[in-house]
């Protein structure tokens, strides 16, 4: 299934939790009341499976409503960081024995209904990064990562936008601050549930920009495999329902080119990935 939030355009204050079909959204909340009308509220309270059995399934044109965030809400949002082969070799890095995470808060995730917000007195050089995102299903601690896949609900695409200038600098970098700035984690434009993907780890990703390539690869280039790092974090922290897991970013990052490439207001970066769909995020001064 293919879960979407989305907003009737004569009502844009209340979202919708929908599932995606063709061209047509099922109002999962209109087709049985009973239901939520959030998708975190479908997966912690285990209303997967009364939502694909539906007797009388409610539709409306998806070009009728506004896709959001597919999933807002969630307690964390848990990025890895030099996860594939191709973006370490660009670096000149030794890939890490061990992932390497870091964070951005739950406050930063936006959908394609929303731009990315520069903010250029504050930083010049701002890149994105197309990243196959992973949804907890149910919570996770001290878990093996034979246990890891029973404890994922889907999958969505996410782009790790960061401000490189506040990442690194001659003083101290601040990862934080560069990551985590409000906008900086778009994310959808849908989640699709695990059955659908089937393997995460064999599927094409790409980003482009103004309708350039930047960014192809695939997750076959993983260093750390999904189970490997769920166990991991599992061992440090509770996973909840609704957290999302970035999992790291193919080579052609913008500040790796030559010459370096920076978003500029306009800019509308485009991501996919294989079994998923495409988001597309705009970039607008804050």
């Amino acid at each position: 299934m293919k879960f979407v939030q989305f907003y009737y355009k004569n009502d844009l204050k209340n979202v919708r939790v929908g599932i995606l079909e063709g061209e047509q959204v099922i109002d999962l909340n209109k087709s049985d009341l009973s239901l939520p009308t959030t998708l975190i509220e479908i997966i912690k309270g285990g209303h997967v499976e009364k939502a694909n059995k539906l007797n009388n399934p409610v539709t409306t044109p998806l070009n009728s409503v506004i896709l959001t965030a597919p999933l807002h809400g969630m307690d964390k949002v848990l990025c890895v960081g030099l996860n594939y082969k191709d973006h370490c070799k660009e670096q000149n890095f030794t890939p890490p024995a061990i992932p390497f995470i870091f964070n951005k808060f739950p406050s930063s995730v936006i959908g394609q209904d929303k731009a990315v917000k520069l903010r250029p007195e504050v930083s010049t050089k701002v890149v994105c990064e197309v990243e196959l995102t992973i949804v907890i299903g149910k919570e996770a601690s001290l878990i093996t990562a034979d246990e890891a896949y029973d404890h994922v609900f889907g999958y969505t695409i996410a782009q790790d936008i960061g401000a490189t200038d506040w990442e690194k600098n001659d003083q101290m970098g601040q990862l934080l601050l560069g990551k985590a700035m409000d906008t900086f984690c778009p994310i959808g434009p849908c989640v699709v549930t695990s059955d659908e993907v089937g393997d995460p780890q064999m599927l094409d990703i790409k980003c482009s920009v103004n309708g350039v390539q930047k960014q192809s690869s695939n997750t076959n280039q993983f260093i750390h495999k999904i189970p490997d790092v769920i166990a991991r974090l599992s061992r440090a922290m509770t996973l909840l329902p609704g957290d999302i897991i970035l999992t790291g970013t193919p080579g052609g990052v913008g500040v790796f080119r030559n010459p370096p490439e920076f978003l500029q207001p306009g800019d509308v970066i485009t991501s996919e990935v294989e079994k998923i769909g495409v988001l597309y995020t705009r970039v607008e001064n804050l």
